[in-house]
């Protein structure tokens, strides 16, 4: 087993309509408004983005996410990451109503940071729960942020 490679899965339930949350979180500029670990998002071509990231941990991750497939049709957004991390992200999502969505956020990633690849035997464990921390107060900001958001159910923005 690599300890440097990781797969994440988060399964959140939110208070919007699919389209609503699909057109949020293509908007890669507006995750520093919602999501607290993510501190930087620096647009560097039309499908390109430099993001920083720091959770509780003492150190931040930098990496560049290439779009690799946006799907309004299908409701899926993935991502290749390099940098501190490389790998990929996927967004599924599912409408539960008129006004409720199961988003699925799936990641793969393997650590290129020294410091991180360094300690992996270690401190694995406070990796992972540094990740399971980000994901929930990313979920909560999401729905505060969500909850800001006005459209009519015939008309979703």
């Amino acid at each position: 087993m690599d300890l440097n490679k990781y797969h994440f899965r988060s399964v959140w339930q939110l208070d919007a309509p699919t389209a609503v949350v699909f057109g949020v979180l293509a908007d890669l500029e507006t995750y520093p408004a919602w999501w607290p670990e993510i501190r930087l998002v620096e647009t560097l071509t039309a499908d390109a983005s430099r993001i920083t990231a720091r959770s509780l941990l003492p150190y931040d991750l930098a990496f560049i996410t290439r779009q690799a497939k946006r799907d309004i049709d299908l409701f899926v957004l993935e991502a290749t990451m390099t940098g501190d991390l490389e790998g990929f992200s996927r967004w599924t999502l599912r409408a539960e109503s008129e006004s409720t969505t199961h988003a699925v956020f799936e990641e793969e990633v393997l650590t290129n940071k020294a410091l991180l690849r360094r300690l992996a035997f270690i401190a694995r464990p406070a990796f992972r729960t540094n990740h399971t921390l980000m994901m929930r107060h990313g979920e909560r900001g999401l729905r505060t942020y969500l909850s800001g958001h006005l459209w009519e159910p015939s008309n979703p923005i």
